[in-house]
């Protein structure tokens, strides 16, 4: 079983995870579906058999409901995606978060809802402190 609090998924596993996190519950063909609909090659095959690994470790939980086979994640959206931050924050930032994120925002232009969405969360952490 995975470590839930520190699992680090794949970018197949993530894609899985992400659909799950939209659909929850979901079947097989649901998420297959979702995967193929964001423009993604994959084979349903392929996407049953990622399911059942990440089901083996843990990361997914499978309920049948009236013979439907029914994922839902057993880990935290937000623990995963922190989890991902920090690998590239401290891997490839030396732990600067100004750094990263001006790397983030200096490879593309920000929308104007992004930097203001970007200067009240700078707001509301100066405020709390």
């Amino acid at each position: 079983m995975a470590k839930k609090s520190s699992y680090q998924p794949t970018g197949a596993e993530l894609e899985i995870l992400k659909a799950i996190w939209e659909l929850e519950p979901a079947t097989v063909r649901a998420i297959y579906e979702r995967i193929a609909a964001g423009g993604k090659s994959v084979g349903y095959t392929t996407v049953l058999k990622q399911i059942q690994r990440l089901t083996e470790k843990g990361v997914l939980e499978k309920e049948i409901l009236e013979g439907a086979h029914l994922y839902r994640a057993a880990v935290r959206e937000a623990n995963v995606k922190q989890g991902l931050v920090d690998k590239v924050l401290h891997g490839a930032f030396d732990g600067s978060a100004l750094q990263m994120v001006m790397h983030a925002l200096g490879n593309r232009k920000a929308t104007p809802e992004e930097l203001k969405e970007l200067k009240n969360w700078l707001d509301n952490q100066l405020s709390d402190k």
